[in-house]
């Protein structure tokens, strides 16, 4: 289906909130409209998509505080000018002092399965993971940049420095985690001024965040790993029991990976490699669901959403064993992404009746992340997910600073003898998904989203919209969603209550849910050579798009000569 056949009918099935924007010489999509207008900002002063994308995640670090650190960790997919794709692994790691038995269990059956003893692996110090994300930001720029590091700091600078106006979104997010933030004096100060979390419209000014950032702009990422910013990181873990060590910040190293690369009705979809688990298993379920006619079932319709939920569900059976560190753990990606792999799966899968597929105990992953999708009109496209994992990572910051600890361990899983246990060095598991896809060779997407476990399986149904539906990629990115690991089917709001009955008599346990993951944003590449870039309603994401250009050469303004 066409997309405009998609946009003629689609109001029969949901109303897009927002609006894309369109540019011929570059697109900035990010879930806050500052950070957006930062990257947006280095495109016009002639940077390109590596260096607005830094820059759009240093100014995040301000204005979405929740989501996105220094001390956090993320993955970035780049597509080169010259072809060439890159992925940037610059996810945290387990400290050399932690262990495989650092947490006292409290069931060894879901839901309660990653939870722990006094919350040690989600809030406080032992949640504390080695950072990756500023030493993997300023490789990624150094080597793939055109600007230097002071430059594109220079809007995080102003926005902490000079303040911004809150957001209800972020408003929200304070109180939700109003009694752990009230434990740390630092953020207590920043967001519960006088006992009540910030207001929204109120301006959020951060002027010990302003000096890190001066700081880092002076002496970049080693200012984290061999510097004073470490220097106080340090002090701080000595004193209140944390494991990571001057030595971790000094050995960390980012790894540029080769992404995994699968096919799907003519499109090229390439995504990234373990440890994350987006790029195994979103080909593994679009080569399953490649068997299907999944354009003539419908999007909402019950046999659609059945499709979906069963693949996800074979998904997360074989996700225990295709999520780690290779390092670690030897990943079998050539046989989950095999299409031959796919027909053996799909041979088992019943219309009538939703499975119960084997799997190992799946663990939980935060939700709480950020997305951005740049293009320049170089050729380079880059996009990348980025997190201090929950919101507000581990609740504390380092005193002096402003930086917010990570609680990149609660991603691992906290009983020993697992694939996914505790392991010093080991780099955490993630289903960020960064998403490329091509077609005949030429970029025509490029999205992907926050949402912890819901990230793969949504930024999959995304692809579906687009290549299955026609969907148009406002409608795309904005389509109601189903997430399922195999307990429960949640529904987002838009999926009808005939199709809930409908796939409740199939056996699935349908559960509404106010929303599956969370804001994605994307851009779409067009043969005339312009650019559509979109954000969903589930964060405050806003595309900006450039167009226009400089002056036709030789052409100049000869002012009227007064004559007497």
């Amino acid at each position: 289906m066409p997309a405009a056949a998609w946009q003629a009918r689609s109001a029969a099935v949901f109303r897009c909130e927002k609006k894309p924007a369109s540019g011929s010489r570059g697109m900035v999509v990010t879930n806050h409209p500052l950070a957006s207008a930062a990257g947006s900002g280095i495109l016009l002063a002639g940077g390109n998509a590596i260096d607005a994308a830094v820059a759009s995640l240093f100014a995040l670090t301000v204005v979405e505080p929740m989501m996105v650190g220094v001390l956090g960790g993320g993955t970035a997919h780049l597509r080169l000018a010259d072809g060439k794709h890159v992925v940037v692994d610059g996810l945290s790691t387990a400290p050399a002092a932690a262990r495989p038995d650092m947490y006292r269990t409290v069931s060894d059956t879901l839901p309660d399965y990653q939870e722990t003893e006094g919350r040690a692996n989600l809030v406080g110090p032992l949640a504390f993971a080695v950072p990756g994300a500023l030493v993997a930001w300023c490789q990624t720029l150094a080597r793939y940049g055109t600007m230097a590091l002071a430059d594109v700091l220079e809007p995080a600078i102003g926005l902490a420095a000079r303040g911004f106006a809150v957001t209800p979104y972020l408003t929200e997010c304070v109180t939700d985690c109003r009694a752990d933030l009230a434990n740390d004096p630092a953020l207590a100060a920043r967001f519960l001024p006088d006992g009540a979390p910030a207001r929204a419209g109120a301006r959020l000014v951060q002027g010990e965040y302003a000096d890190t950032l001066r700081t880092i702009a002076r002496q970049g990422a080693a200012a984290l790993t061999d510097g004073p910013l470490g220097t106080a990181l340090v002090a701080q873990m000595k004193a209140v029991g944390g494991l990571v060590s001057a030595a971790d910040l000094t050995s960390y190293l980012p790894i540029e990976r080769e992404p995994v690369r699968g096919s799907y009705r003519g499109f090229e979809v390439i995504g990234p490699p373990p440890p994350s688990s987006a790029g195994v298993h979103i080909v593994q379920m679009l080569n399953l669901l490649e068997g299907f006619d999944i354009a003539a079932a419908g999007f909402g319709s019950a046999d659609g959403v059945h499709l979906l939920a069963e693949a996800l569900k074979i998904a997360f059976a074989d996700r225990a064993v295709a999520t780690a560190d290779p390092a670690f753990v030897k990943v079998p990606v050539d046989r989950l992404t095999a299409k031959s792999y796919a027909a053996e799966r799909r041979a088992s899968l019943d219309m009538a009746r939703a499975q119960a597929w084997t799997a190992d105990p799946t663990l939980a992953e935060s939700r709480n992340t950020t997305h951005v999708t740049v293009a320049d009109r170089f050729g380079n496209v880059v996009a990348t997910t980025q997190t201090i994992n929950s919101l507000f990572g581990a609740r504390f910051a380092v005193p002096g600073t402003g930086m917010i600890a990570n609680n990149y361990m609660y991603n691992f899983d906290p009983h020993p003898g697992k694939g996914l246990s505790v392991v010093p060095g080991k780099r955490v598991f993630t289903s960020m998904a960064p998403t490329i896809v091509l077609r005949d060779g030429r970029p025509v997407y490029a999205l992907g989203l926050p949402g912890g476990l819901r990230i793969f399986g949504s930024a999959m149904q995304a692809l579906v919209n687009l290549i299955d539906h026609g969907m148009d990629l406002q409608s795309a990115v904005e389509a109601p969603r189903v997430w399922t690991q195999g307990h429960v089917l949640e529904l987002e709001p838009g999926i009808s209550d005939a199709v809930a009955a409908d796939l409740a008599a199939r056996g699935h346990r349908v559960v509404p849910v106010k929303g599956v993951g969370g804001g994605m944003n994307a851009i779409a590449f067009h043969a005339d050579g312009t650019m559509t870039g979109a954000a969903c309603w589930r964060a405050d994401g806003t595309p900006i798009g450039i167009a226009g250009g400089l002056a036709r050469p030789g052409v100049r303004f000869q002012p009227e000569t007064r004559r007497s």
